[in-house]
């Protein structure tokens, strides 16, 4: 029986953040000095690495489980099932419901629970439980429910990435400008009549020397005494761990899934540096002697920025919805969805549509 992708649905936030509404952050070095550049110079060096124009923002009532649930309405909406029916619902997020204005991480209850709760679902068999794997979430999040579908645990599968960064950002560190807000999801069924199916998947976590890539730790900003953690990163490590080890790991899955690299029609990879995801695209093709087709990628970071877990069920589903201009995917594509982030956490999948 093959497993098909058989809704998809995003929230993207109104809240447009350009890259002009930092011209009057004060940046500071992490050991606290100041940075020693204007901040028009630190926009335009960000824009030429990153690709970022603007990023989304929530508006400032809402927290990740309620856009979590935005997103989950409209791919239930598209897949046309009765939400009773469903057997899991999975929300891959890693900050919980932060709420505007405060520092305390809501884990409790899980924000699948929050979910399948807004989603008024009654049906006490359906599960919902969350995961937390860096920016990969969302991917091992479809892992995980395959492998529910083909054990015979489930039938239908509901899969959400959601993340509110905008949250926990320190505003005097750099890196702030890189996040943002969103949410995706996707019903996963299984059917004995679909050609659709994943055919191969592939995860790993480098922990050894890794593991603390991407940490929370404190204002750049050390005067301010402040109480809060922030995500923080160290940038250059993660660069070169990636261009590494996504592409090896790419190609371990589509080796695994049996299809040619010339059968691949798109890739949805997670949207976390442009220069660094086409440095990944081109060592992945180039593991195969060829070079990547033109428009293999898409790409949405210039405008809605790095929204960690949603970046790839968001990207996919503007594609297949026909919103992002110059790319389309059809009945019979395939498609590799593949991301790298804290964990270190590298992971990826083959899909025919």
């Amino acid at each position: 029986m093959g497993i098909q992708i058989s809704g998809v649905g995003s929230f993207i936030p109104s809240k447009v953040a350009p890259n002009k509404g930092f011209e009057n952050h004060d940046f500071y070095n992490e050991d606290g000095s100041p940075f020693g550049h204007e901040n028009e110079v630190i926009i335009k060096k960000f824009k030429a690495i990153t690709g970022i124009e603007e990023r989304r923002y929530l508006k400032d009532k809402l927290v990740t489980s309620e856009i979590a649930h935005f997103a989950a309405e409209a791919a239930l909406e598209d897949a046309g099932i009765d939400k009773e029916s469903l057997d899991y619902i999975i929300v891959a997020h890693n900050y919980g419901d932060v709420k505007h204005g405060t520092q305390q991480s809501d884990t409790v209850p899980s924000l699948a629970s929050r979910v399948k709760h807004l989603l008024r679902i009654k049906n006490p068999s359906c599960v919902a439980y969350d995961i937390l794997f860096g920016c990969p979430g969302w991917v091992e999040g479809m892992i995980q429910a395959q492998a529910f579908m083909k054990a015979g645990m489930a039938q239908k599968c509901l899969v959400i990435g959601a993340e509110a960064l905008s949250r926990v950002v320190d505003q005097h560190d750099r890196d702030s400008m890189i996040y943002s807000d969103g949410a995706g999801a996707v019903v996963l069924e299984m059917d004995a009549s679909s050609e659709s199916d994943i055919l191969g998947h592939c995860s790993a976590t480098y922990a050894y020397d890794e593991a603390h890539f991407i940490y929370f730790g404190e204002s750049n900003n050390q005067e301010l005494n402040d109480a809060r953690r922030y995500i923080k990163m160290y940038g250059r490590k993660i660069y070169e761990f990636a261009l590494s080890n996504v592409p090896l790991a790419m190609k371990e899955c589509l080796d695994k899934s049996g299809v040619s690299i010339e059968a691949v029609k798109k890739v949805f990879i997670h949207q976390a540096n442009e220069k660094m995801d086409e440095a990944i695209i081109h060592r992945f093709f180039k593991l195969y002697g060829m070079e990547p087709p033109a428009d293999v990628m898409p790409m949405t970071i210039d405008k809605l920025g790095n929204s960690s877990v949603a970046t790839v069920p968001t990207v996919y589903d503007l594609v297949v919805k026909g919103k992002l201009d110059g790319h389309e995917v059809s009945k019979g594509d395939i498609v590799i969805f593949a991301s790298v982030g804290a964990g270190m956490n590298i992971n990826a999948i083959v899909y025919r549509i």
